[in-house]
């Protein structure tokens, strides 16, 4: 297998832990609020439970090794997984999956986090495996998981009321995807457009 570029596999572990710890952080600050709003139909351990799949899918598709890489770049993943996300599953699945942290979520997130980032630090970026898009190398599948750690994290202190000061290697590295996603769907100038204040698109913006 051919070894990710120089730099690739250390920027795309440095953002997944980057992200991983600041989750980590904020789940630490939910307290007793637990069953308060958080996104949509999800309370508050339901979004945590949600994004907490993000670490825990890691953990789960390295041990699927793919034999094949059906899918080479994160922004393909996106592309490719647009109907699944989209489907009514995710919102059960992110309920299960905050009911599975237990009676100590914020340590259940800590928990996993570092075992997670442990697995991930022992690794070389180059291994294959296997996600709901196709075979995929860690190197490539890892930012998708950033990308949905920051973006959840920031929903999260949304939901707590607390500053969303995203790590600097996480952002970069979601918004690099938000671009590469948004020129590749031809609607560069509507986010151009938004981000520079001037209002979103008739039906929102979403490169998802």
């Amino acid at each position: 297998m051919t070894a990710p570029a120089a730099g690739a596999w250390e920027g795309a572990r440095g953002a997944f832990t980057d992200a991983a710890r600041w989750f980590a952080r904020t789940a630490a600050l939910v307290g007793g609020r637990w069953g308060a709003p958080g996104l949509g139909e999800w309370d508050v351990r339901a979004l945590v439970g949600h994004t907490s799949r993000s670490l825990l899918t890691v953990e789960a598709y390295l041990q699927r090794p793919a034999a094949a890489v059906d899918v080479d770049s994160a922004a393909g993943y996106f592309r490719a997984t647009r109907e699944v996300a989209a489907g009514p599953g995710v919102a059960q699945r992110g309920r299960e999956a905050g009911a599975a942290l237990g009676e100590d979520p914020a340590a259940a997130v800590a928990a996993t986090a570092e075992r997670v980032l442990a697995l991930v630090g022992s690794r070389g970026g180059t291994e294959t495996l296997t996600t709901i898009a196709g075979g995929m190398r860690l190197v490539d599948y890892l930012p998708t998981r950033t990308f949905e750690l920051t973006v959840h994290t920031a929903d999260l202190c949304a939901a707590l009321g607390v500053p969303a000061q995203a790590p600097a290697t996480a952002a970069r590295q979601a918004l690099d995807l938000v671009v590469e996603l948004a020129v590749a769907d031809g609607r560069a100038a509507h986010l151009l457009l938004a981000a520079t204040g001037r209002g979103l698109p008739p039906g929102g913006l979403s490169v998802l």
